[in-house]
């Protein structure tokens, strides 16, 4: 486990006080299910709002400090929520934030896969939502939450983390392999990209739905060639795979199809990624786009050097055309593409 200390991330100098963070690579038994550990203290002189945007992924917050209120602009009549250590859940829209105070903690990103043996509960009772550790079964997260902040330095923490984590993963028997293939089906249609704590627009430490990089943690166990137990036969007689040709980019693949290769009715696809992972898969197949979409607009480019323009992007990625793009933005981020970038120039980190 290396940990270091680089600038913070994309983002964070749009926080209105002083922003640190330290990086952990989780034990290598966990990285094929865990993005890399994201220690943080943030001085929020003033208020700090954020809009994070829609993901596939799960985070959890283990937070000891100034806590965090979050809004779903599409549940108004809710109003916000209070939380400091939390769940978020996968989510298919974005939602803001509000800090104020000094935060400090830890972010990890989890595949959803791993999340869901992790925590011990399906994540469609967390889906949309962020949920305070105190709320999960058994109440371990709530007593890690208290080891971590009792323990004086980083290396400490990140290794407490790597134990407890690794233990829940020993404990507990893995998902449906066929699952876990449609899984690597969606999310396998190009390498993931895997960087500095996921976020949306507006990058932050303590962020429900704080996504950037993903699509997240590599898929266990690299490409497959078919589901288990079968799999269909490509049209060139070669078995398809979990990914197209070494440095290609497509968009998501069809449930349809995906059904098929599994021998699933598309009703029974749907229920099982609804109640497993916390979505459809379709919705998820956008997300896991959108999420690649995001990251090459806001990847770091040496001085002079332009983004893609939309529509390259939008051919890119697989989606119809640019306007498409500009529509799925507006629904997982809030934004415009062109905002999106404007935002992540002036505050490139």
């Amino acid at each position: 486990m290396a940990v270091g200390g680089p600038p913070p991330p994309a983002g964070a100098a749009a926080s209105p006080g002083p922003f640190d963070v330290v990086l952990g690579h989780p034990d290598a038994r966990l990285r094929p299910f865990v993005d890399r550990y994201v220690g943080y203290r943030e001085w929020a002189l003033r208020p700090s709002v954020r809009r994070q945007a829609a993901g596939a992924f799960v985070v959890l917050i283990l937070g000891w400090g100034a806590p965090l209120d979050v809004v779903d602009p599409r549940c108004a009549t809710r109003g916000a929520y209070r939380v400091d250590s939390f769940v978020a859940g996968t989510f298919d829209g974005y939602c803001t934030t509000r800090t104020v105070g000094v935060g400090l903690g830890v972010e990890l990103l989890l595949a959803p896969l791993a999340a869901r043996r992790i925590l011990g509960v399906p994540l469609g009772e967390l889906t949309n939502r962020a949920v305070a550790v105190e709320q999960l079964p058994g109440g371990w997260l709530a007593r890690l939450r208290e080891r971590v902040a009792e323990t004086p330095d980083w290396p400490g923490r990140f290794r407490l983390l790597d134990a407890a984590l690794a233990g829940r993963l020993a404990a507990t028997a893995p998902v449906d392999p066929r699952l876990e293939w449609a899984w690597r089906r969606l999310s396998g249609a190009a390498a993931p990209a895997v960087g500095a704590p996921a976020g949306g627009p507006e990058t932050g430490p303590a962020a429900a739905g704080d996504r950037e990089t993903g699509p997240g943690p590599a898929p266990a166990g690299g490409r497959e060639a078919g589901p288990p137990g079968g799999g269909t036969v490509g049209p060139a007689g070669g078995r398809r795979t979990t990914g197209p040709p070494d440095g290609a980019v497509v968009g998501p693949v069809g449930v349809g199809a995906l059904a098929d290769e599994l021998g699933w009715s598309r009703r029974h696809l749907a229920a099982t990624f609804r109640r497993e992972v916390g979505l459809p898969p379709k919705v998820t197949a956008r997300l896991l786009r959108f999420a690649r979409a995001h990251a090459a607009l806001t990847a770091d480019r040496p001085p002079g050097t332009a983004a893609p323009a939309g529509a390259e992007v939008a051919a890119r990625y697989g989606y119809s055309d640019q306007s498409h793009l500009i529509r799925e933005f507006h629904e997982f981020a809030g934004v415009t593409p062109a905002t999106l970038l404007r935002s992540h120039s002036s505050n490139p980190g």
